[in-house]
């Protein structure tokens, strides 16, 4: 090989090797962002906070019998449909892990489609007064007045009066999008499955305080920038959000709990309790409009 080619060859390795080093590092920064701010505990946190408060039970036993005989529906007919046919696929690519990365792919495909048609028309009003009614419990009586009536009264479910924003919107096409774009990584073996289910998580987090941050009265510009300066915490607490979802039946269950982890975390936000407000402005409010 002539010495042209050669500094070509060196040229290029020595790029790809700053690339990988840069990325490494943004991986590194993320990954102790997460740990320090504890984001990736709160979908265990909401868990037990939701099953030793009776009274956030309510809005989901109100909606528990018509989702999760959807969530049997769909999960049903999701393996029994696609499991064998996406089986003779990634067998080829997976070999003998492809029974468990079927497995795997067909319980993300089955968590999105329930979450598309439980969160639009079954649980969007129970999902919305859980979230409400964790922060009352925990007294943040105060953020939720910038959105929603409140009762007198102890039960923090019946003390939930009219909404006065309402954060939920309908599935959008983008995420449809992004799912089935991020949907062939699992023809590369593990690695490729891990991917995909932390990438649905990094999304999955980004929507988890949408409340929170209306009731804030942030822009999507103050929104976006909080996000992109907690990028780790968010992906975390979502990709375990998306794990515990991913739970065949329990899904339903699931969703719940995270939302009364999100709203434990927003809390503690706001109560200035978390490694992730440690160098933020006296007031989030005020430091977010800086933004503008």
């Amino acid at each position: 090989m002539s010495s042209s080619g050669n500094r070509i060859v060196e040229t290029v390795q020595a790029k790809a090797h700053k690339v990988a080093s840069e990325d490494l590092g943004r991986a590194k920064a993320l990954v102790n962002d997460a740990a320090r701010s504890g984001s990736y505990l709160y979908p265990i946190k909401g868990m037990f906070y939701f099953l030793t408060h009776r009274a956030l039970w309510k809005p989901l036993l109100s909606r528990l019998a018509p989702t999760v005989t959807l969530s049997v529906g769909v999960v049903t007919a999701m393996f029994f449909l696609t499991y064998l046919p996406q089986l003779g696929i990634l067998v080829f690519v997976n070999g003998p892990l492809a029974v468990f990365t079927t497995v795997l792919l067909v319980l993300s495909e089955s968590s999105t489609i329930i979450s598309i048609l439980s969160k639009n028309f079954l649980l969007q009003d129970a999902i919305l007064d859980t979230f409400d009614g964790t922060l009352l419990d925990r007294n943040a009586t105060g953020l939720l007045k910038e959105g929603r009536q409140v009762n007198s009264g102890t039960d923090p479910i019946n003390r939930l009066g009219k909404v006065l924003k309402n954060p939920f919107k309908r599935f959008s096409l983008d995420s449809l999008v992004r799912y089935v774009m991020y949907l062939p990584l699992n023809f590369i073996p593990v690695v490729g499955t891990v991917a995909f289910v932390v990438l649905q998580g990094r999304a999955r987090g980004n929507s988890v305080h949408d409340r929170y941050f209306q009731l804030k009265g942030w822009s999507s510009g103050q929104k976006e920038k909080w996000l992109s300066e907690h990028t780790g915490p968010y992906s975390a607490f979502g990709t375990i959000a998306t794990l515990l979802e991913m739970v065949p039946v329990a899904s339903v269950f699931f969703a719940f709990t995270n939302t009364v982890g999100a709203a434990l975390w927003a809390a503690d936000i706001e109560a200035k309790e978390t490694e992730m407000t440690t160098s933020t402005a006296p007031n989030l409010r005020e430091a977010a409009s800086k933004v503008d």
